[in-house]
C-alpha cells in the first residue's frame, strides 16, 4: 500500500511560518559542539564590523538582542544593514566606491565579478585552521558552491532540506473509489478521473487533475512533472547531473523526449489545468485550496499553514490532502531533482580586509561562533532561558520565541543544521518535512555554475521553456526535437555554455 502523510485539519497555530522560512533543500552537518570558538589572538579589542545583506524585519539596534549577544560573545561592534530592496546596486556603489563592508552577501553573478576584480578575499587557505568550525558545520560540499577558478571565494551557507511532493485529495479518492496512484499510468489515470469524474460531487466539469508551478526561466521549467522526469531518470530540463559516471546535460539525455511525451499524453487528456503555462506565485495552490485541482506538486509550505488549512476547511470541511510518494516510471521513481550546488546564502570578504588581520580574524570569530554550540542557537532560537529551554539536550521553544524571533535567520549567514530547526520551529509540520526529505531525488548540480562570458542564460531559458511547451501541447512534432537543440546550439550560444559546464564540474570533481 502507497505511504502517504495527511494533513490534520486541526493544525494549531505556527506562527510566523512565512517570515521564518524565507531564510529556508538535504540536512545539514553539525558538529554537535557547545563551546564557542576559540577567541582570536587580540580579542580584547573591541572590534566594529559593518555587515550588508539582503533580507527584511531587522530590528532597531537597540532592540536587536542577537547583535546584543554577539557583541557580548566577540567583544565586537556588529552594524548589519539589511537591505529589502535593490541590494545588487546598493553592493555595486560600495564596492565601486572601495567602501567595502567587512563580510557581505553575494550572488553567483555577483562572487564571480567580484572574484575577476581581485576584490575578494580567496578564503581557500583559512578553512583548516581559523575557518575550522565553518569548514566543518557547513561540509566539504558546500566549500565547492563558492568557488570560482578553483578557489574559495565565500562562505556558502549549509545544506537545506527539500521540500516539494506531489499531494493529493484522498477524499476524491475515496468517493471514486481509487487508490493512491503508485505509477505514472496510474497517475494519469487518476488525473483524468478526476477531471471527468465529478470528484467533488458538486455536478458541474469544474475540476482538473493536476497542476503546478511551470516556471518560465531555469531550471524551475516544468516542475509539476518532476516525478515525470524523475521517473523517466533524468533531472528536469537545463539540469546537469551524473549518470553512467559522467556529466550529463538532461535536455540531451534520450530519455527527456520519452518523459516530454510522456507529458503530452496528459496534456492531450484535458486534465491538466489549462492556466497552468502562466501560473506564478500562489495561483497553483490557490487553485489547490479552492478545490479546483485534486493533485498539485508543491511545498509543504504552501499546504500546512495555519492559514492556508483555514481556508481549505471553509470550503470543504472534508478536504483531505496527503503527500504522495513519487510514482514509479520506466527508470525508477524520483521526486523529481534536488540542486546540491545550490545554497541559500554566500556570503564574502574584502580582499582588502586581510591588511586589517584583527578585524579579519574577528570576522572570523563571529562566523566559527555562530556555525557551533551557543552561537548557532542564538541565531537561530534566540536566547536561552528567555526564547528557548534546554530539556535533555533538545531545544523547547517559549511563547517568545514565535514574537520576538522571527529576524533571527538575518544572522544566520552560514546557514543552521535545517531538519533540527525545522523539527523545533515546526513540530507540528514536521511528519511533512520529514517525508519531503526523504524522497529519492536526482542529484542536480547547476547551482555550482557560473555562466561564461557571451551567455545569456534568461535569454536561452526563455527559449527552452517556449520550444518545450509547444512540444507537449502538440504545437511542434516531437520529431523536431533534434532541431530544436541544434537552434538552441546556434542561436543560444548553448554550445559554449555546454563546455564551460562541463568543465567546470569536472573540476569540481564530478563525472571523473
Amino acid at each position: 500500500m502507497q505511504k502517504y502523510k495527511k494533513i490534520s485539519l486541526s493544525v494549531t497555530s505556527i506562527a510566523l511560518l512565512g517570515s521564518l522560512l524565507s531564510a529556508c533543500g538535504d540536512s545539514t552537518n553539525n558538529n554537535g559542539s557547545s563551546a564557542a570558538p576559540a577567541a582570536s589572538a587580540e580579542s580584547s579589542k573591541m572590534v566594529k564590523l559593518n555587515i550588508i545583506e539582503s533580507g527584511s524585519g531587522l530590528p532597531a539596534p537597540e532592540k536587536d538582542f542577537v547583535r546584543e549577544n554577539l557583541n557580548k560573545a566577540l567583544n565586537a561592534d556588529i552594524n548589519l544593514t539589511a537591505y529589502a530592496s535593490d541590494y545588487g546596486n546598493q553592493l555595486n556603489v560600495r564596492m565601486a566606491a572601495g567602501d567595502y563592508p567587512d563580510l557581505f552577501a553575494v550572488d553567483k553573478a555577483s562572487l564571480k565579478q567580484l572574484s575577476d576584480q581581485g576584490l575578494l578575499l580567496d578564503l581557500t587557505p583559512y578553512f583548516d585552521k581559523e575557518l575550522k568550525s565553518v569548514k566543518t558545520f557547513i561540509g566539504d560540499s558546500s566549500l565547492k558552491k563558492g568557488t570560482v577558478n578553483g578557489k574559495v571565494f565565500a562562505v556558502a551557507q549549509a545544506p537545506q532540506a527539500p521540500k516539494a511532493t506531489y499531494w493529493i485529495r484522498k477524499d476524491w479518492l475515496d468517493k471514486l473509489q481509487l487508490k493512491l496512484p503508485e505509477t505514472l499510468d496510474d497517475l494519469l489515470t487518476v488525473s483524468k478521473a478526476f477531471t471527468e469524474k465529478d470528484p467533488d460531487g458538486n455536478g458541474k466539469n469544474d475540476t482538473y487533475g493536476i497542476t503546478g508551478l511551470m516556471g518560465s526561466t531555469g531550471v524551475s521549467l516544468l516542475s509539476a512533472f518532476s516525478p515525470v522526469f524523475g521517473g523517466y531518470g533524468v533531472s528536469n530540463p537545463g539540469e546537469f547531473f551524473v549518470k553512467d559516471g559522467k556529466v550529463v546535460q538532461s535536455l540531451y539525455d534520450p530519455s527527456m523526449k520519452d518523459a516530454l511525451s510522456f507529458i503530452t499524453k496528459f496534456i492531450a487528456s484535458g486534465s491538466v489545468d489549462p492556466e497552468m503555462v502562466l501560473s506564478a506565485g500562489t495561483q497553483a495552490r490557490d487553485k489547490a485550496v479552492k478545490g479546483q485541482v485534486g493533485i498539485i506538486w508543491t511545498e509543504w509550505t504552501n499546504l500546512t499553514n495555519v492559514q492556508i488549512v483555514d481556508q481549505i476547511k471553509k470550503v470543504n470541511p472534508n478536504a483531505e490532502w496527503v503527500q504522495l510518494t513519487a510514482p514509479k516510471g520506466p527508470a525508477g521513481q524520483f521526486s523529481g531533482s534536488t540542486d546540491i550546488g545550490k545554497t541559500a546564502g554566500l556570503m564574502a570578504i574584502p580582499k582588502s580586509l586581510e591588511k586589517d588581520k584583527t578585524k579579519l580574524h574577528r570576522v572570523f570569530d563571529l562566523l566559527n561562533y555562530i556555525s557551533t554550540g551557543e552561537g548557532s542557537k542564538l541565531v537561530q532560537y534566540g536566547v536561552a532561558g528567555k526564547h528557548y529551554n534546554l530539556e535533555n539536550g533538545k531545544v523547547v521553544p517559549t511563547p517568545l520565541m514565535a514574537s520576538e524571533a522571527a529576524y533571527t535567520y538575518l544572522y544566520q549567514f552560514t546557514g543552521r543544521p535545517d531538519l533540527e530547526y525545522l523539527s523545533t520551529k515546526f513540530a507540528t509540520q514536521f511528519p511533512y518535512i520529514d517525508f519531503a526529505n526523504k524522497q529519492s531525488r536526482i542529484q542536480s548540480l547547476n547551482g555550482f555554475l557560473n555562466y561564461p562570458e557571451g551567455y545569456n542564460d534568461a535569454d536561452a531559458s526563455r527559449y527552452v521553456s517556449e520550444e518545450l511547451t509547444k512540444f507537449i501541447y502538440g504545437k511542434r512534432p516531437m520529431s523536431q526535437y533534434d532541431d530544436f537543440l541544434k537552434s538552441l546550439e546556434t542561436t543560444m550560444n548553448y554550445k559554449t555554455f555546454l563546455n564551460s559546464a562541463n568543465k567546470q564540474l569536472n573540476e569540481l570533481g564530478y563525472g571523473k
